[in-house]
């Protein structure tokens, strides 16, 4: 038998964990700049591919699919072969998905500076970028998919549903709403247009986080909270109903990003109370995570991996209350176009989306090059400056926003507006100062990573993991 067919793919794996520490770094500096170039606006320097409106796009797509798209390939190749104790379906294709994901992100990278966009929050790629993503998710899907088929192991574990279900909903996603009408090679319209076109929109851009960011990365908690605690999942027959209340209603939630627009009124109310019935499946998820430490807790006093992964369930579980909260009418009358709206996706974002993909990572990495990491004490500071960063930038952006909310609506007695759009940007000034501190911290927490993994893997000779042999029938 040839060793191929006795060690798992990990090659694949160790190529996506590095990149995403690279492209973490690559995303969140751009965030860094545009956050200071809302403080400090000179920042523009004129240069059109600099301005604020071309950089945030490339910020989004970079942190999103550059750096969590990354953690969550690496996780879910690493989590369906050890789980299935089979190697990956095709490395060929393992392979393609590495290199195709890769350029994609480079096309983005050169494309949105260039002002090439489809004009789509978070879908803002051209008709041929779009066509190279089907391509290799296709790729991604077979991989994954087929590597379930061929597994050793019957039953398939729970994080294995979480990233399958997030593979086949972006895929339905990513098709139905860059259906477009291209008129050059660097241009398209969408089919859709006026209400209907922000109605498909916002049913993406919505479940982008519900699958994208939510159920890829419950797979890792799913995984990696009960390997790094040793301990069992806390209820395994809760995270199956987590995992079907969540796929059957995230799905309608989307209508909550177009209250108070030209949608029919029943859509956004329909939107409102699906997103209100998400918070029970989500905090049915988080108590499971945080609960899998039953019986060791104290391990988190000493283990600084532990600590990444389940303060990042705490921040789920914070932002899975505060989107439902922000979803009623009467609260999203506030809430609306301001800050707040940023506050809440960074805690979403930093909180549990980086802080899980980092925990992972530092689980991942010294296991993948067969060596001890670098320093315990760097993942220590690690994490103790991105959490500073967090709580400096969610609290700069929700008290902006609660401001801002409060001083558009506020009114004369004669019904005049008490304030100009100015005055409420002018008292926002101090807060986005804030805001760009935070990013800093997060950021330097992010090249401290760097140099932790550097330290870690340079001059190491990596061997493959060998499958377990099947258990004999008795």
């Amino acid at each position: 038998m040839n060793a191929q067919a006795t060690t798992y793919n990990e090659k694949v794996v160790r190529q996506f964990a590095v990149m995403t520490v690279i492209w973490g770094i690559v995303g969140m500096l751009v965030g860094v700049f545009i956050a200071a170039q809302m403080a400090w606006p000179f920042l523009n320097f004129d240069i059109p591919w600099l301005t604020f409106s071309r950089l945030r796009p490339l910020h989004t797509n970079a942190v999103i699919f550059a750096f969590g798209g990354s953690a969550l390939f690496a996780t879910s190749y690493y989590v369906v072969q050890r789980t299935c104790h089979t190697r990956l379906f095709s490395d060929g294709l393992a392979a393609f998905t590495f290199w195709g994901w890769q350029a994609i992100i480079v096309l983005a990278a050169v494309t949105l500076p260039l002002g090439i966009t489809s004009s789509k929050e978070y879908a803002e790629l051209e008709w041929p970028i779009d066509l190279l993503i089907t391509v290799v998710w296709v790729a991604y899907a077979v991989v994954f998919f087929g590597t379930l088929i061929k597994r050793k192991v019957q039953h398939i574990y729970v994080a294995n549903w979480f990233y399958g279900a997030f593979i086949l909903t972006i895929a339905v996603l990513h098709v139905f709403n860059n259906l477009e009408i291209p008129v050059s090679l660097t241009k398209s319209y969408s089919v859709y247009a006026g209400v209907q076109d922000a109605m498909v929109q916002w049913w993406y851009g919505h479940n982008a986080v519900g699958f994208f960011l939510t159920a890829g990365f419950l797979g890792i908690m799913y995984y990696f909270i009960p390997k790094q605690a040793e301990r069992p999942v806390y209820s395994y027959r809760l995270s199956v109903v987590h995992f079907w209340a969540l796929a059957f209603t995230y799905i309608w939630a989307g209508p909550h990003h177009l209250h108070y627009t030209a949608l029919p009124d029943w859509t956004q109310s329909l939107g409102m109370v699906f997103s209100l019935i998400l918070l029970a499946p989500s905090w049915g998820g988080m108590i499971n995570g945080i609960m899998t430490l039953s019986g060791a807790w104290q391990k988190l006093r000493t283990d600084p991996i532990l600590k990444f992964l389940i303060v990042s369930v705490s921040f789920y579980g914070m932002s899975t209350f505060e989107g439902p909260m922000m979803s009623i009418k009467t609260v999203n009358a506030l809430s609306h176009y301001t800050d707040w709206t940023i506050g809440h996706v960074h805690s979403g974002a930093l909180g549990w989306v980086g802080m899980i993909s980092i925990g992972a990572m530092y689980f991942l990495i010294p296991r993948l090059f067969n060596r001890k990491i670098y320093s315990t004490r760097l993942i220590e500071a690690h994490f103790w400056i991105a959490t500073i960063g967090i709580v400096l930038y969610i609290s700069a952006m929700w008290i902006a926003g609660v401001m801002q909310g409060l001083m558009w609506r506020a009114v004369n007695a004669d019904g005049t507006l008490t304030y100009s759009f100015v005055e409420s940007v002018q008292a926002m000034h101090p807060f986005y100062i804030v805001r760009f501190l935070g990013g800093v911290f997060y950021l330097v927490g992010m090249l401290i990573m760097a140099y932790n993994v550097w330290r870690t893997i340079w001059g190491a000779k990596p061997v493959e993991a060998a499958i377990p042999a099947p258990a004999a029938a008795h």
